[in-house]
């Protein structure tokens, strides 16, 4: 392969539904983070779980997104006898604090569906290959430019068939000249492996 400098990777693996991987129940006001992320290398919706009635709290969820960037949001309302979810997706979770007291267990974990987001590179670098694992859902994986919200140079359909994720990328590979970020469905990839320039 010509223009190679440093060829390295990273893996993509989006998480199934988790109801206790961020913290396990108790009735701390300061959740206990027992796993903090990353979660398979993708941003994931926090999910808070209460068996009574704590919507009279609100709850500060501080952490990071998809490009590695301090994230902080507050959900208004506590769970009440069921689930609340983050409006945010979090690569990596610091902390989750309550208003006040509890009326009794608090659990937090992953929402674990959808579509995760996540950095493969922050820098100029070119995306020179993939291999993973489709699901039997179509989708298409995403690569773009700047940011997880930037433009978009490559894109990547399955086919909703269980089979291998091998695309062809010409040698000179794909330039992403201000970092390069992946969006990644659920429902549609099982791993992801990407090679990259860093």
């Amino acid at each position: 392969m010509p223009n190679v400098s440093s060829v390295k990777s990273k893996f993509f693996e989006p998480q199934g539904v988790s109801a206790a991987l961020v913290s396990a129940s108790a009735s701390a006001a300061t959740l206990v983070i027992a796993d903090g992320g990353p979660y398979g290398n993708v941003t994931e919706i926090i999910t808070l779980y209460s068996s009574a009635n704590n919507s009279g709290r609100t709850f500060a969820i501080i952490g990071t997104d998809g490009n590695g960037d301090a994230q902080t949001e507050t959900i208004g309302t506590g769970p009440n006898a069921g689930t609340v979810n983050s409006s945010n997706r979090y690569l990596t979770i610091t902390s989750i604090i309550a208003s006040g007291s509890i009326t009794t267990d608090i659990q937090a974990g992953i929402l674990g569906t959808g579509t995760g987001t996540g950095t493969i590179f922050a820098g100029r670098t070119r995306v020179r290959g993939m291999q993973g694992a489709s699901k039997a859902a179509a989708g298409n994986i995403v690569f773009n430019n700047t940011s997880i919200t930037g433009t978009t140079l490559m894109t990547v359909p399955t086919t909703g068939a269980v089979d291998s994720i091998e695309p062809y990328i010409p040698d000179n590979a794909v330039l992403f000249d201000a970092g390069a970020y992946i969006t990644i469905p659920a429902a549609a990839v099982t791993g992801l492996t990407v090679f990259y320039d860093g």
